[in-house]
């Protein structure tokens, strides 16, 4: 067999690009005052479950009773704060301040409550994410994780809210294969993000800057890859702070709720009497007003 000599040019050829994922949808969202819905369970969530509800918000002057309490089942809850301060409380009787670079991890299973709002003045910014559970969580005893700055482990640039990247494990195990990460580039800077095995399913989600896929994803935006094993590659002209997720696919319907999303309706009705019974005992302490 004939082998061709070396010479520099040849050499001086450059490598072939790097696969990387098309993007298949991008949008805006749906913005009511400082809060931009990106993503819900009869949208975009049947696209890319088990991620099926994203909000994005940028308020200036936040209400200290901007989220009342509020119930949800059959999911779980990751608020991810960038600016600000928020208070919380849930009726599995956790409450407290989340400071910026915090997350909230609720698990609401068969069911629970949950409100807060602003605990200082000034911007509050950052993503709230709902994840469906598999059956066998969907209505599940409820817990919740508040997660402080410095318990959020890193891997380069990101932060590992959910599963785990680059043999580096979250704060939070995930409920199915699944990693979401909080990103963080520099202007100008490059990052490469490679999906764990068998994570089809991959989307993200910008809050401030801009990133190039290699088309423009602007500050307010989600944009959603197409099915497949391959990395992505992103660009920060200007500096860029977003979110990223990847996943397994869920192999499951959502049956939807007002707060609540399940795999069937029965797990469904399940998580709604459940709901009943925690707001009768709120009622009844003077927790909250219907």
């Amino acid at each position: 067999m004939d082998i061709a000599p070396y010479t520099p040019q040849a050499a001086a050829r450059p490598a072939p690009p790097l696969a990387t994922r098309r993007i298949v949808h991008q949008t805006a969202g749906f913005r009511h005052g400082a809060i931009t819905r990106l993503m819900s369970p009869s949208d975009l969530g049947e696209q890319v479950k088990p991620y099926v509800f994203l909000d994005h918000f940028d308020d200036p002057a936040m209400r200290p009773a901007a989220m009342p309490l509020h119930p949800h089942s059959g999911i779980a809850t990751l608020t991810y704060l960038l600016d600000g301060h928020i208070r919380y409380e849930d009726s599995t009787g956790a409450s407290g301040t989340l400071p910026p670079g915090s997350v909230e991890w609720m698990m609401a299973g068969g069911g629970v409550w949950h409100g807060g709002g602003a605990a200082a003045q000034g911007r509050i910014r950052g993503f709230q994410l709902w994840v469906a559970m598999p059956p066998e969580l969907e209505n599940a005893p409820a817990f919740s994780r508040y997660i402080s700055p410095e318990g959020l482990p890193s891997a380069g640039p990101a932060r590992v809210l959910l599963g785990q990247y680059m043999g580096v494990a979250g704060a939070v195990a995930a409920p199915s294969p699944m990693t979401y990460l909080g990103v963080h580039l520099r202007r100008g800077e490059h990052w490469r993000y490679v999906p764990p095995p068998g994570h089809s399913v991959a989307w993200l989600a910008v809050s401030s800057g801009e990133l190039r896929a290699p088309s423009p994803i602007n500050a307010g935006e989600m944009a959603v890859f197409e099915e497949s094993d391959q990395a992505i590659d992103l660009h920060a002209p200007q500096g860029a702070e977003f979110v990223i997720g990847s996943a397994a696919p869920h192999p499951h319907p959502l049956v939807l709720g007002s707060y609540s999303v399940h795999t069937n309706p029965a797990a469904l009705a399940l998580g709604a009497s459940r709901i009943r019974e925690i707001g009768a005992t709120l009622e009844s302490r003077a927790r909250v007003r219907f």
